[in-house]
């Protein structure tokens, strides 16, 4: 029984499919940095206002992140066996799921912009930067939603790299006109947090427009066309919401974790709810690598698992682990090591920047169970076809774990940075479930039927 394969074919997937979706997922960071940064020139009511304006983006991403998950993991099985008529009916299914949930979270974030600030913090100046921002941004999610159904659709069967090219073109677009607006530059006026959500939904509407045409015209692979929209698959779509939605159930639990960590946090200062936009952005800098791997993996297993080939699918397991393991370990030292430089690039308060020091020092070892544990979960267990186990799993951890602890030490009177570790325990409880789960190999279960290959 070996621990690490020694099939090179694995490796070569491995890397060819990491490296575009990693290198996309960092353009992807980039663009939601280059606000985060501009915008942090304005001040501690301007980062904690779009960051607190972002958890509609965070949530509508849970949602969407479901629905692709589901387009993945049957797609991908399906690809294993090269049927690219039902990959192309779950990929309409999945894009007719989408709209439905972009144009439903587009309607709340413009219509009530305002409230949904106030629901997570009452400061009238956040409330006021915050609303402004969300108010234009808003109508980017259905844009959003087209793009990454799209782009889903492409990686499932293993054409990654044009992705990559799309969030390139999305982060020079988004920053040169983050530039101009937000300060005013070519003649603009400054418009500040209205000019990141004006930047954004530009970027946004091209990367739409753009992922549509190539799925469209330019793909040869799944040769998917608008006829294929205008027809729903019932058995298929029977299928889709069997292992879809556990896959967003588990989005929804994160979306009202997020949400709940959001609304905890929000009970401090100004200067605390900026210290967790600048801790999530360094932590979502460092997690763009391990979700490239983990996205690699799961294309991987699903293909492996549609094929059957169950034998040599337990030895990519115990691979992966071992490569998630040291993924988590050079993850908490970057962490770390990056700490102050990063701080350092925003206009923060020293209250900020104390708090920012004091968060970032928890993640930079939750961030180990993480890459483990998160990775090993969606890469095999939940790829392999065990969806409904992680959909328990997470649910558990965050009603009855992690938001009582935050709530408990809060309530307590415990210093933020204890209210923040308590929020991110489950990252390490959660291993010595990974690990005992994943051993088992309980969790490889095909999900495909016998249709045509066409």
């Amino acid at each position: 029984m070996r621990i690490i394969t020694r099939d090179r074919t694995f490796y070569r997937d491995l890397v060819a499919l990491a490296i575009p979706i990693s290198l996309q997922n960092l353009i992807t960071f980039a663009v939601n940095f280059a606000d985060n940064l501009m915008i942090g020139s304005l001040g501690d009511n301007a980062i904690s206002g779009v960051y607190v304006g972002n958890q509609m983006q965070t949530v509508l991403q849970m949602f969407v992140a479901g629905i692709e998950g589901a387009i993945l993991i049957l797609a991908a099985q399906y690809w294993g066996k090269k049927d690219t008529a039902s990959i192309r009916k779950v990929v309409s299914i999945g894009v007719k799921a989408a709209f439905a949930v972009g144009l439903v979270v587009t309607l709340v974030a413009v219509c009530f912009p305002a409230a949904l600030i106030r629901a997570f913090m009452a400061d009238p100046g956040v409330v006021a930067e915050g609303a402004s921002y969300l108010q234009i941004v808003g109508f980017t999610y259905l844009f959003f939603c087209i793009a990454q159904v799209m782009i889903a659709s492409m990686r499932s069967v293993e054409t990654a790299k044009i992705g990559l090219y799309i969030s390139l073109m999305t982060l020079l677009v988004n920053v040169t006109l983050n530039y101009i607006l937000i300060f005013g530059k070519l003649g603009f006026p400054a418009l500040g947090v209205r000019g990141a959500a004006i930047a954004t939904l530009i970027s946004r509407f091209l990367e739409m427009l753009v992922s549509t045409l190539y799925v469209f015209c330019g793909d040869r692979k799944l040769r998917f066309g608008l006829k294929d929209l205008l027809h729903t698959d019932r058995t298929l779509l029977k299928d889709f919401l069997r292992y879809g939605l556990p896959i967003m159930g588990g989005q929804v639990v994160w979306a009202v974790n997020m949400l709940a960590n959001t609304k905890i946090l929000g009970a401090y200062t100004a200067g605390v709810m900026t210290a967790a936009s600048i801790t999530g952005m360094l932590h979502n800098l460092i997690y763009v690598w391990m979700n490239g791997l983990s996205s690699a993996v799961g294309v991987i297993t699903g293909k492996t698992v549609g094929a059957g080939r169950r034998e040599e699918m337990k030895e990519y397991a115990r691979t992966v682990q071992v490569i998630f393991l040291l993924v988590g370990l050079l993850s908490g030292a970057a962490v770390l090591l990056c700490r102050d430089g990063f701080i350092g690039l925003y206009n923060a308060s020293p209250e900020a920047r104390a708090y920012s020091r004091e968060f970032i020092n928890v993640i930079s070892v939750t961030i180990i169970g993480t890459c483990y544990q998160a990775a090993c979960l969606f890469g095999l267990v939940k790829s392999g076809g065990d969806i409904s186990f992680v959909f328990k799993n997470d649910t558990i951890f965050v009603f009855l774990v992690v938001l009582p602890a935050a709530l408990l030490c809060q309530h307590w009177g415990a210093a933020p940075w204890v209210v923040f570790a308590a929020l991110k325990c489950d990252q390490i409880l959660k291993c010595f479930v990974a690990v005992v789960k994943i051993n088992r190999f309980n969790w490889m279960k095909d999900l495909t039927r016998e249709t045509g290959t066409t």
